[in-house]
């Protein structure tokens, strides 16, 4: 069949008022927001996800085990206030042991003095303002089951693995209560990040990790009182609008590691960076992927 020159014409005319439509808007879809940029961070390993949705918002590297220093920290006061009838004001005496643990390891300290009666709340603290290993001794062998200190701490380490089974963690493992580990301790981004969030549930785990600075009050092994001071090590508070935590973490394995959380607006974003390069980077980091977090 042959296109005669009117039809040609006719086709043109109506591809050209198709295209002047087009042109002019009448059929535009509406425009999106362009999807900011995935940022770019000096850890190793990096995730975020929406607190509230359990959407994931960034990953770099999420799944891959890695050492966590003393974010295990975080777990270990989630077995600490998963207890079944906690009181935490029941009270604890500082042992020779846990002093000892400290000196011996070079590790960091809550300064807790042998003989002080502290109760499990400033325990709580302790473990995780100024990341007291001492701290995280004490507890251990407070909520471990045994008749012996060895058999305690090895019991706590079971609940520590066995809350993160039942919490769906795969790539998670500890060996230790406070992350001086034996090669064992790992965890990755995204498993801290849920232990994190899920930890988040407890009020007093809000508190505790939102908490600057604080002044607590002991009784000495004398039946005195003195003041305990600790500082949090986190320099997301005060410093990131919205910061409500997490835990900082290092060693010279893990590098320099964070769990972090903010909220802005009702909407709370989470997520973790691992084997950063410095205290500083972890920081830059963690809030680059904050901001991020609240864009997307």
């Amino acid at each position: 069949m042959k296109t005669g020159i009117k039809d040609v014409r006719r086709v043109s005319a109506v591809v050209v008022t198709a295209s002047a439509i087009l042109a002019g808007g009448v059929l535009t879809t509406p425009a999106h927001a362009a999807a900011p940029p995935k940022p770019s961070i000096t850890a190793k390993g990096g995730f975020v996800m929406n607190n509230g949705t359990g959407k994931t918002l960034y990953t770099k590297a999420a799944d891959t085990r890695r050492s966590t220093g003393s974010t295990t920290k975080i777990m270990t006061a989630r077995v600490v206030l998963g207890q079944r009838n906690l009181n935490l004001d029941s009270k604890v005496t500082v042992q020779k042991a846990y002093s000892d643990y400290i000196v011996r390891n070079t590790a960091s300290s809550a300064r807790l003095i042998v003989g002080d009666k502290v109760t499990v709340r400033q325990l709580l603290y302790g473990l995780m303002l100024p990341s007291g290993c001492d701290a995280a001794y004490a507890l251990a062998d407070k909520f471990g089951k045994g008749s012996t200190r060895a058999a305690r701490v090895k019991n706590f380490i079971g609940q520590m693995n066995t809350t993160a089974k039942n919490l769906n963690l795969k790539n998670t493992h500890f060996d230790s209560f406070d992350g001086i580990g034996n090669g064992k301790n790992y965890s990755t981004p995204r498993d801290l990040t849920k232990l994190a969030s899920n930890s988040m549930k407890y009020s007093t785990f809000r508190t505790v990790v939102k908490t600057k600075s604080t002044k607590q009050k002991v009784t000495t092994k004398t039946g005195g009182y003195r003041y305990m001071s600790w500082t949090n090590t986190n320099g997301l508070l005060g410093s990131y609008r919205g910061a409500i935590g997490v835990k900082t973490g290092s060693g010279p394995e893990a590098k320099y590691c964070l769990v972090f959380a903010a909220t802005r607006g009702g909407k709370t974003v989470i997520g973790t960076v691992l084997t950063s390069s410095s205290a500083a980077n972890r920081t830059t980091d963690a809030k680059k992927l904050m901001d991020y977090g609240f864009k997307v």
